[in-house]
């Protein structure tokens, strides 16, 4: 059972890219289709971006920032905003390129019997097979992360049988030609500008001569007997029993602030080295070597339920059976792996973070240009990279920051005068951080949201959290925190009663109604604002303090951190949205974002802030009344996680489920708002509910382990291993009747390990009691592992172990 729900598969090709199944390692990602006759697969690159390094920021911003923050002092919001939007607003993001495809026309008829197709989630291994009068055929094709290429093995079971032309083709501008009998290359350009696709414009895609990343995509077949022919640009194979393709690809990018014409990289000499290189193991050999690499990672985890499901269904038919009402829980287990999948073939040490469609796209245009949407869809792909125990595919995004804190303090000085880096809500590779749009064509609820960096800061203090890895704290963590911290020190202004206030502020992308009747996204002092800058402020003081330096900075946002304006209940005791309780324009906005205390934060919980927790409840239940209108995949993903921040197992369920119903055959997360024409593809709420399905089995925020804190009444069997938890510990929980029956804790360090707990633990053969605050206490050593058996008598909260 459990190595159904670890495999994606299907009784016909896919017809549609959204049906096709994703590969990739990091950097060099493919979408397969599984044709019979023709064969498909599409190419990405995870550097492949339209434009190039560019003077972004709007250098006369700055000018109008003392007029808009006295607007809105004087409860004059529309007008701040009219005056950002006209006048403190920069140019739009770049696209992220779709690079090529790669086509396969074989000889014999589209007639298929026995049609089958897979991805297989344990080996990274896409696999077709089918029997054509009476040939049968087998092809795999997986990205090897160790060797840097794409390896397809097309097989036949008979001698001889295998005759096909291999060809590729671009959407951008390239030529084909041919390098030896057995190797042909593609050549093309990126463009200069691509228009976004929701700014309409007559000419949206634009080439200039020396300008734009050059790219090359390498193709070498090597057969088992047979003959291997170019004829143009076309690679033919006659008469073979098998053959193995090797393809790669490379752009000229050589970092965000180098021009990739002029100081780029030769596309053309990585190519070839990594085809030399390769070319010299069997298919054999590679395949070991892949899958080698990829189960290091991949089995770290394992996940199981003891719950209905149809795991032998295709897994198109399983999503539909969901849509219809059928019962199918496994099918969760399915989506969990599959997101930890995800992780690990789009986002690698040194390669790009994964953006919002990983490394998977198809269009020259792509939705939102594909970027890195930091006002929550970025930091929604890595909520599960440390809990997954998947924390070094955490390291590109720490490696992206990097590079914001070069952008974003210049941006900082340029747009608002302060010290330290900042960025906005969204991201290229060029690592344009300025508010985007342009004069007017940029709503400032989305464009104008200069609080990307503490948002992202968070994930190096997680990082730290997990591991306790004091040297990553003190040389890349501490630094990039600092600084962030320091424009917001400087952003924050004083109010007539001397509360530090953030002006102007936005709570991403949603509008209020202002006083005076007038719709607004602008005021002072957002929700979001406030419980990012605490967060930040917090894990700052935390950091010096461990690393024992910095105490006069330590002091400082000590206070400044007393001094933001409070967490405040609305009259409908609902968490206030902002600084005043303002109605909101879209009551079922899809943005939660004033509930980041709660999750990923941890200012709010049940326990320690139970009125704070109340109101987040009823902010949630709110949103359920308009629910359809805009909530879509993402949303839910969060709620899964929120819901099981306050410990509410069947809310946080239902939207697991809703989630289910929610996908595109290929299991990825279809965009699916009223407002779009089509859906497109987003994938930060398969990696969102990956997290959320962790939070509902174990937390470990507030100092504190939980286990099974919001488990459904469904799931009442189970476990899952090789989790992590904040602490420096490793996980393995089971479970039976929906309680507690074994943990084993593997400690990474020697300290005082706290476990929540309503009943007496036995710990290597010692009871501990709960105290009065309902946790146990133990002390672990370094790398030992703990054994913890409960004790199913009910405890009075008062004894002492």
């Amino acid at each position: 059972m459990s190595n159904r729900n670890k495999k994606l598969w299907y009784k016909k090709p896919a017809e549609e890219w959204v049906e096709s199944l994703p590969i990739g390692n990091g950097r060099l990602g493919g979408m397969i289709y599984g044709g019979i006759k023709q064969e498909r697969i599409s190419v990405n690159e995870d550097t492949l971006w339209a434009g190039t390094p560019r003077e972004a920021d709007n250098i006369k911003a700055f000018q109008y920032l003392d007029e808009t923050r006295k607007l809105i002092f004087e409860g004059k919001y529309q007008e701040a905003q009219t005056i950002i939007e006209n006048h403190m607003l920069g140019p739009w993001s770049h696209s992220y390129q779709a690079m090529g495809d790669l086509h396969l026309e074989f000889k014999h008829s589209s007639q298929a019997n026995g049609y089958e197709r897979q991805l297989d989630l344990s080996t990274a291994i896409f696999q077709t097979e089918f029997t054509n009068q009476g040939v049968h055929f087998t092809r795999e094709t997986f990205v090897s992360a160790v060797d840097q290429v794409m390896a397809i093995r097309l097989e036949s079971n008979k001698q001889g049988e295998l005759d096909f032309d291999a060809s590729l083709t671009s959407p951008l501008n390239y030529s084909s030609y041919k390098v030896e009998k057995d190797y042909i290359v593609l050549k093309g350009q990126a463009p200069s500008i691509v228009d976004p696709m929701h700014d309409q414009t007559d000419d949206p895609v634009k080439y200039d001569d020396g300008k734009g990343m050059t790219f090359q995509i390498h193709l070498r077949a090597i057969a088992d007997e047979g003959r291997v022919e170019v004829h143009g640009s076309r690679l033919i194979v006659k008469e073979a029993d098998a053959v193995t393709l090797l393809l790669t690809a490379a752009t000229s990018f050589n970092g965000f602030n180098k021009d990739p014409f002029i100081e780029g990289k030769d596309p053309q000499y990585l190519c070839e080295q990594w085809l030399e290189s390769a070319s010299k193991y069997s298919y054999k050999e590679l395949k070991e070597r892949h899958i080698k690499d990829h189960q290091k990672y991949f089995n770290r985890v394992e996940f199981e339920l003891e719950v209905p499901g149809h795991p032998y269904l295709p897994t198109d038919e399983r999503i539909m059976a969901v849509r219809d009402g059928e019962k199918d829980d496994q099918l969760a287990i399915l989506f969990f792996h599959f997101g930890r999948y995800l992780l690990i073939a789009s986002s690698r040490p040194g390669t790009q973070p994964a953006n919002l469609q990983g490394i998977w796209n198809n269009m020259t245009r792509p939705p939102w240009t594909s970027n890195y949407t930091t006002n929550i869809n970025t930091e929604m792909n890595y909520w599960l990279a440390e809990p997954c125990n998947l924390a070094e595919f955490h390291t590109p995004l720490f490696e992206m920051m990097e590079d914001l804190r070069i952008a974003g303090n210049k941006m900082a000085k340029i747009y608002y005068n302060c010290r330290g880096w900042a960025a906005h809500h969204g991201i290229d590779l060029w690592r344009t951080v300025t508010p985007q749009g342009g004069p007017s064509k940029g709503p400032a609820s989305w464009a104008y949201w200069p609080m990307t960096g503490p948002w992202l800061c968070q994930h190096l203090w997680e990082h730290y959290a997990y591991s306790g890895d004091i040297e990553f704290l003190r040389t890349t963590a501490y630094p990039i925190m600092k600084d962030a911290a320091l424009f917001c020190l400087d952003y924050l202004v004083e109010d007539e009663n001397d509360n530090l206030v953030s002006v102007p502020s936005t709570s991403p992308e949603n509008t209020f109604i202002a006083p005076d009747g007038t719709l607004s996204s602008v005021s002072m002092s957002s929700t979001m604002d406030i419980a990012l800058m605490w967060g930040l402020f917090t894990n700052c003081m935390e950091s010096a303090y461990i690393l024992g330096e910095d105490h006069e900075f330590r002091r400082v946002i000590e206070k400044a951190r007393d001094r933001l304006l409070p967490l405040q209940i609305g009259k409908h005791g609902q968490l206030q949205e902002w600084f005043q309780d303002f109605e909101e324009a879209e009551p079922g906005h899809r943005h939660t974002a004033h509930l980041y205390a709660l999750h990923p934060g941890d200012q709010i919980t049940p326990r320690s802030t139970p009125e704070l927790a109340k109101a987040v409840r009823v902010t949630l239940e709110r949103r359920r009344v308009y629910e359809g209108k805009d909530t879509i995949g993402w949303c839910f993903a969060w709620n899964v996680n929120m819901y099981a921040r306050l410990e509410e197992p069947e809310m946080a369920y239902e939207y697991l489920m809703k989630l289910l119903k929610n996908p595109f055959p290929n299991l990825f997360n279809a965009h699916r708002h009223p407002k779009l024409k089509y859906f497109p593809l987003t994938i930060e709420a398969n990696f969102g509910a990956t997290a959320g399905i962790v939070e509902m089995l174990m937390q470990s925020h507030g100092g504190e382990l939980s286990f099974l804190p919001a488990l459904p009444e469904m799931w009442k069997k189970g476990y899952i291993k090789g989790v992590r938890a904040r602490g420096g510990y490793e996980v393995d929980i089971n479970w039976e009747n929906g309680v507690l029956s074994e943990a084993v804790i593997k400690s990474t360090f020697s300290r005082l390990c706290k476990i929540r707990s309503t009943l007496t633990i036995q710990v290597d053969g010692t009871d501990y009691i709960p105290n009065n605050k309902g946790i146990i206490e133990f002390k672990t050593e370094a790398n030992k592992v703990y054994i913890l058996s409960p004790v199913h008598v009910k405890t009075a909260l008062n004894g002492t172990n």
